[in-house]
């Protein structure tokens, strides 16, 4: 039984290791070393080419290395019997929350204008606020969103969640569905997106949802932090927002095209922290381990964990 991973735009020789000590029974392949196609089980993928998947008579289950899979779902060619999974586990869970909350710590605590101050040799005691001052608003609840308002909130900010469905965790403000969001918006100081991408998130971080955000925090205009995906930022509407004091900060991980082009304007901004797609990058040891574990369930007969709905795209 083989094991494949599709994985183009990668060095992968780390994973095939790494597979081949979470599973050694499995004849762990990277592609395009294929073999015979009828050999391969199970495939571990992330950009796959168009036709790949499809070449492989007997897959059973799809693995996304990464916690979204919009980057399978754009295989015009994908099998529609064949299950997909998404990774979930708890190292990647807390690798996305340490980035959430360090990037809303540094614009609370103003880091960026210290790190400033330090290059100018300039002694500045500004004032500072509490972190209750500030109202963080979540958009996308699932495990990742949910685990980030916990911790924030542990650290006293106040949060909300917006997303498709209602989330309750304690502590934290729930809002849901198209009719609730402006609403979320407006109490939100710093709005952090961890959407999954799907067409109606498509563009949905534009001028018009930057201008319906709180005015009402301690720096007189919000804060915007992506992790989520690029395709879901305007970057257009996020600069000219910026520009016209209607924003006052923006962090983003991810961008329409990646690597972003050194001709971008987000790199050189005044106000925009870029961080080049590593909020929770995948550990190999890590995401092997939980595929082989996964691998064992099924074979088994016990069901999938994390099964995508790919009509919702997550």
């Amino acid at each position: 039984m083989a094991f494949l991973f599709i994985t183009p735009t990668w060095d992968t020789a780390t994973w095939v290791a790494s597979m081949r000590k979470a599973a050694p029974a499995l004849d762990v392949r990277n592609w395009p070393q294929v073999g015979n196609p009828a050999d391969v089980a199970y495939t571990a993928a992330w950009l796959p080419p168009p036709d790949v998947v499809k070449g492989l008579p007997n897959l059973k289950v799809i693995f996304s290395l990464g916690a979204g899979v919009d980057a399978i779902l754009k295989d015009p060619t994908l099998p529609a019997e064949t299950p997909i999974v998404r990774v979930n586990d708890p190292d990647l869970t807390m690798r996305m929350t340490e980035y959430i909350v360090l990037q809303v710590l540094i614009h609370h605590r103003q880091q960026r204008r210290i790190d400033a101050n330090q290059r100018k040799k300039i002694w500045d005691s500004f004032p500072t606020h509490a972190a209750s001052a500030l109202s963080v608003g979540i958009m996308g609840m699932g495990v990742l969103g949910q685990d980030a308002a916990e911790k924030l909130r542990d650290l006293g900010f106040k949060v909300a969640g917006w997303s498709r469905s209602r989330k309750t965790v304690r502590g934290v403000e729930s809002f849901a569905g198209a009719a609730e969001l402006d609403a979320f918006l407006a109490r939100t100081d710093v709005l952090v997106s961890l959407l999954p991408a799907t067409p109606d998130t498509d563009g949905v971080i534009n001028r018009a949802t930057i201008r319906k955000l709180s005015r009402k925090g301690p720096f007189g205009a919000p804060i915007l932090i992506n992790a989520g995906r690029g395709r879901q930022q305007v970057g257009e509407d996020i600069l000219a927002s910026l520009d016209a004091g209607e924003l006052h900060a923006a962090t983003l991980d991810v961008f329409a095209v990646e690597p972003l082009p050194p001709d971008s304007p987000f790199w050189t901004h005044p106000k925009v922290t870029v961080t080049p797609h590593c909020a929770a990058d995948s550990d190999p040891d890590t995401i092997c381990a939980y595929i082989a574990q996964q691998i064992e369930r099924y074979e088994t007969g016990l069901p999938l964990e994390n099964l995508v709905d790919r009509l919702r795209g997550y």
